[in-house]
């Protein structure tokens, strides 16, 4: 089932999320890894498997292997690392801070393919998750490989309706 047919089961309370979703497979800001590696990461992100099921039927064959392979990582270390820091940065205690993670993270030093590519799939899902601190540092090397606020906000628009997507079809 392609992502267009799932958002077509939506209600017609949910039809700013089926029209979004239309909108989002005819981005033409991200160039088609960036594009569909987010949407796969997102979809990886919520957890849902219907949703998962319909983002890799439409977006694997649109990724080589490496960048499907990185979007589904990103979604997975994302998953550990933005509760972690979420929890280092809102707890009142300060010295969580300054201890080391110890937390495995190697994807995200050699995740397969370009870093930019890999953060901003991290950066998507870190922003679906609520990890203001993961935000901030994906965001920065974003910045710092010259990515446009443009494309950037294109991707966490993905991940809102993404979000959406998932969390109003799970009600049905």
């Amino acid at each position: 089932m392609s992502l267009k047919d799932f958002a077509q089961s939506l209600p017609d309370y949910a039809k700013d999320i089926r029209l979004n979703v239309g909108s989002l497979l005819n981005e033409a800001g991200l160039n088609d890894q960036r594009k569909f590696g987010t949407i796969l990461a997102c979809a990886h992100g919520t957890g849902y498997k219907p949703l998962v099921e319909a983002a890799e039927a439409e977006c694997t064959p649109k990724l080589s292997a490496e960048a499907a392979t990185a979007a589904r990582a990103a979604a997975a270390v994302m998953a550990m690392n933005n509760v972690y820091y979420r929890f280092t940065h809102l707890a009142g205690n300060e010295e969580y801070r300054t201890m080391p993670a110890k937390l495995r993270m190697n994807v995200i030093g050699a995740p397969g393919i370009d870093k930019v590519d890999f953060e901003l799939f991290s950066l998507a899902v870190s922003a679906m998750n609520g990890c203001g601190m993961c935000i901030d540092a994906h965001e920065r090397v974003l910045k710092k490989a010259e990515m446009s606020a443009s494309n950037i906000q294109d991707s966490v628009r993905i991940a809102s309706v993404m979000k959406a997507l998932a969390t109003i079809h799970a009600t049905l």
